[in-house]
């Protein structure tokens, strides 16, 4: 049960998960999104919860200590409680599978943007390759709570898995994953025009244009 929770952070989480639903950062099952209330509990969406109407009883307060309640939340859970207990500077936190930054880390190192405002924000952003996925579930809260420390950034992309990203309010939250995949769209739609153009020019080279 939710109680002594502010109503602003229900209204927020509710009102950031509908637009990330609607960006097609979260699917029907995968995805979480988290707030922290005091340094020792926080508020998450439950396993069963659907985005696009986040409300009381989608949502549940966990403490740190690891018990029952665990067995209703969102899997990701235990690393949303890693990085609180680690990074004092999280006060919210989420794990989204934006499409195009999925697809786009599966094959690539890094992610440099093209674009003005993704490139002035990040200038670069490591894809992290996690291994073996047989075996991440168990590593996870460990291995991506200390890239972000290590590294000293806010977002760590995972390659195959989606972003996790913290910050100090929701709203800047949710700006940071769309300025990536904006920017990952518009290198994947570069890339394609340059495919493309090397195409026609190969053809017309070889007089079949």
């Amino acid at each position: 049960m939710i109680k002594n929770v502010d109503e602003k952070i229900i209204k927020e989480l509710k009102n950031v998960s509908l637009a990330m639903f609607r960006k097609n950062f979260f699917d029907i099952s995968h995805g979480a999104i988290s707030h922290k209330i005091n340094e020792n509990k926080f508020i998450i969406n439950t396993s069963n919860a659907i985005f696009d109407d986040i409300s009381l009883k989608n949502l549940i307060i966990l403490s740190h200590k690891r018990d029952y309640s665990y067995q209703e939340a969102s899997a990701d859970a235990v690393i949303h409680s890693n990085i609180y207990q680690e990074i004092s500077e999280a006060r919210c936190i989420a794990y989204t599978l934006p499409p195009f930054t999925t697809a786009y880390s599966i094959n690539h190192f890094k992610i440099i943007p093209k674009d003005y405002y993704g490139y002035k924000k990040f200038r670069e952003i490591s894809i992290y390759d996690p291994k073996e996925f047989s075996s991440w579930e168990d590593r996870a809260d460990v291995e991506i709570c200390n890239f972000l420390k290590q590294n000293n950034t806010n977002v760590i992309v995972v390659k195959g898995f989606g972003i996790y990203v913290y910050g100090r309010d929701l709203f800047h939250l949710a700006q940071t994953i769309a300025l990536i995949e904006n920017s990952v769209k518009i290198l994947t739609l570069h890339n394609l025009e340059n495919t493309l153009f090397k195409y026609k020019l190969e053809l017309m080279n070889n007089n079949l244009v």
